[in-house]
């Protein structure tokens, strides 16, 4: 059975929304871990998550100031450390639109470094957060988290004294997290009684954190090395969003940002050559990797998805509905949110 007793892992931009909620996780299921390093550049959400994480309380816990920018500094940060999960990143479609040059350094420099520093130090497994974004991008952030994406799977062509097993995780909209569209809305109800819409026809796949958690656990404990992660998550539908959270508020309609999509998609169906139903998950495989399909499909009964198969927000199975999200804002953003 998977467990962290006595391994240590580093989160970088472990300060962020999941970083935050993969720490909680960690430490209330795995307290015998040997040791948690959050790794960010922003020392004032460092000091802000030590105040809910302390060293007194969690003697495990560290905290590494450094930038994803500098090799040397995460080659220092990952001595001693068993796995790593890749969260930093710049996320902001419409900052990255302005600041094309910050975006690549962080998304793709980072991502370089980090697979370097994985193989100057001991880390035995890698997993790195993607978006839907990047599938078939039409944005600078989903192109540098492709990009990401390919240079994490690549890796696991590279062999070492010792192989490291690097997968990604793909996956939507985290219910509640940082800039995403539910606290934007709240807020904007409290100050203005008004929600604005990009387009009324706008669809987002949705996952709450803890979804985003069980997800990199579940890559962490299972990933042979190369496979990329897609949940089957329900989508939700932007005026949906607005109608739970502000059925009496104003809402003009402000026109698609630079960079944004009607629909978001997961898996294109060029990705159906390679992916494979998991049950919970689907998975991306690799075009080349070092161990067999049929292997892989025996030890995780995993079934071929038909030819031309796409996973699109639009289109989905599964949709939330108003009372639906009206519950999970209260469950997972809000708990004063009036149902």
């Amino acid at each position: 059975m998977f467990n962290l007793t006595n391994k240590s892992i580093l989160i970088t931009g472990g300060t962020g929304s999941l970083g935050k909620a993969l720490t909680k996780h960690i430490l209330n299921k795995y307290p015998e871990v040997k040791r948690l390093v959050i790794y960010s550049r922003d020392e004032q959400k460092q000091f802000q998550m030590a105040q809910e994480f302390s060293n007194s309380e969690f003697p495990q816990i560290r905290y590494f100031i450094g930038d994803v920018r500098d090799k040397e500094r995460l080659i220092r940060a990952f001595q001693g450390v068993d796995y790593v999960i890749h969260a930093a990143a710049m996320k902001h479609v419409h900052i990255a639109e302005y600041n094309p040059d910050e975006c690549i350094k962080t998304n793709i420099g980072g991502a370089e470094n980090v697979v370097d520093a994985c193989f100057k130090t001991k880390v035995e497994r890698v997993v790195a957060l993607s978006t839907d974004k990047a599938c078939a991008p039409i944005n600078l952030y989903g192109a540098t988290k492709l990009t990401s994406d390919k240079l994490f799977i690549a890796a696991n062509n590279i062999k070492g004294d010792k192989p490291i097993k690097f997968s990604v995780v793909r996956y939507g909209n985290v219910m509640g997290s940082n800039g995403s569209v539910i606290p934007f809305f709240l807020k904007k109800k409290n100050d203005e009684n008004e929600l604005p819409i990009t387009d009324p026809n706008m669809t987002r796949f949705n996952i709450s954190l803890q979804g985003g958690v069980d997800m990199v656990m579940h890559a962490l404990e299972h990933a042979w090395g190369g496979e990329l992660f897609v949940p089957k998550i329900p989508s939700y539908k932007i005026m949906d969003v607005a109608e739970a959270i502000g059925p009496d508020c104003k809402k003009p309609i402000v026109g698609i940002r630079p960079g944004e999509k009607v629909h978001e998609e997961m898996i294109t169906s060029s990705d159906s050559f390679y992916t494979y139903d998991l049950g919970k998950y689907y998975t991306i495989l690799p075009a080349t990797h070092q161990w067999k399909t049929e292997d892989f499909v025996k030890a995780f009964d995993a079934k071929k998805v038909e030819q031309s198969f796409s996973y699109n927000s639009g289109d989905n199975e599964e949709w939330e509905t108003v009372e639906s999200l009206r519950n999970l804002i209260k469950e997972h953003v809000d708990p004063t949110f009036e149902v």
